[in-house]
């Protein structure tokens, strides 16, 4: 199989490439020219420099491409400019899959996110029928994350043969921006967590997550959603395994989510008037408001998504953070 991989210099990207190659396909990855090549050292990809916004670059990608696999997103929250998510996720998004059908892509995997499906009240699991507007997500990228998975469905309709894969919350090695969660570990690990609100996540090991792309590429419906998720936990849960992994005791203090709405507020001001990035994004702490709760049994039964126990996917996320410098050693 010849597959083009958007997104492979990212977490969940590297991951589908790896198990791409493992698989004995022949892999191209679409970067940019600025791209930070890291997570595909020594691995067998030719590399081609594009952009999602540029539709030609995306037609000299594509060619010969027997699949496609979209794992590229712009994946950030507190941004300034929203209007640059919704460019790259969701108008990159249309020109990438109509791309796609002009050079005749046999199947296209388009990696959207739990983030935009629907949650239930009271913290019982979603699936992937769960009601949801775009009006009721919280934030740019969620929004972003459902239009673009919108799109995705609207050219399977049309006749483009796509299957869209739900990542709940990965994790374990080459998380290196990091990602939300990511930045979770390493504030954990560098000792400035001191307190935790009442949360929730769906982990999943982000290698199980990388095969659920394959499974989806191979098995999956065409039209259809399928959430990559596992085990549904608490962040006092999540934080309690980390301190089981580490030594390094977990925080006791409870807050109300009241508590870091403020903090996060003074964050967002400071960043306008120093021009940078918020440190603690007020869309982060509005999300953690409600257990992000997901039910992934449509692919475990149609895809066989693998389970794999989350620790060990903790514990190599923490020696990838340790390794990098990200984290102290002790």
């Amino acid at each position: 199989m010849k597959a083009l991989v958007t997104g492979g210099t990212g977490f969940v990207g590297a991951h589908v490439v790896r198990a791409l190659l493992a698989d004995g396909a022949s892999v191209r990855c679409l970067v940019r020219g600025h791209s930070d090549l890291a997570n595909l050292d020594g691995l067998e990809v030719d590399l081609v420099v594009g952009d999602l916004r540029d539709r030609e670059s995306l037609e000299v990608a594509l060619a010969g491409s027997e699949a496609l696999f979209h794992c590229a997103a712009d994946y950030r929250l507190g941004v300034r400019d929203p209007a640059e998510l919704y460019r790259s996720n969701v108008e990159g998004t249309r020109n990438l899959l109509e791309a796609a059908r002009a050079c005749g892509v046999r199947r296209v995997v388009h990696t959207s996110s739990v983030g935009a499906l629907g949650l239930l009240a009271g913290g019982e699991p979603a699936d992937e029928e769960t009601p949801v507007r775009a009006a009721d997500l919280v934030g740019p990228y969620k929004r972003s994350k459902h239009l673009s998975e919108e799109v995705a469905l609207e050219m399977a309709r049309s006749g483009l043969d796509v299957v869209v894969v739900n990542p709940s919350t990965p994790v374990g090695e080459l998380d290196r921006k990091p990602t939300p969660t990511g930045q979770m570990i390493v504030d954990f690990l560098c000792g400035r967590m001191p307190a935790y609100v009442h949360t929730g996540l769906n982990l999943i090991d982000v290698r199980d997550v990388a095969a659920g792309h394959l499974l989806a590429y191979r098995d999956g419906r065409r039209g259809e959603r399928y959430i990559l998720g596992h085990q549904n936990l608490t962040l006092r849960e999540i934080l309690a395994l980390l301190a089981e992994i580490t030594g390094r005791p977990a925080p006791r203090l409870r807050l109300p989510h009241a508590a870091p709405l403020v903090a996060a507020a003074a964050s967002e001001l400071w960043a306008r008037l120093s021009g940078g990035e918020p440190r603690l994004p007020l869309e982060s702490v509005r999300m953690s408001r409600k257990l992000m709760w997901f039910d992934a049994s449509k692919a475990v039964r149609e895809l066989g998504l693998p389970q794999s126990p989350i620790r060990p996917a903790l514990e190599r996320a923490v020696e990838f953070f340790r390794a990098t410098g990200q984290a102290p050693v002790r």
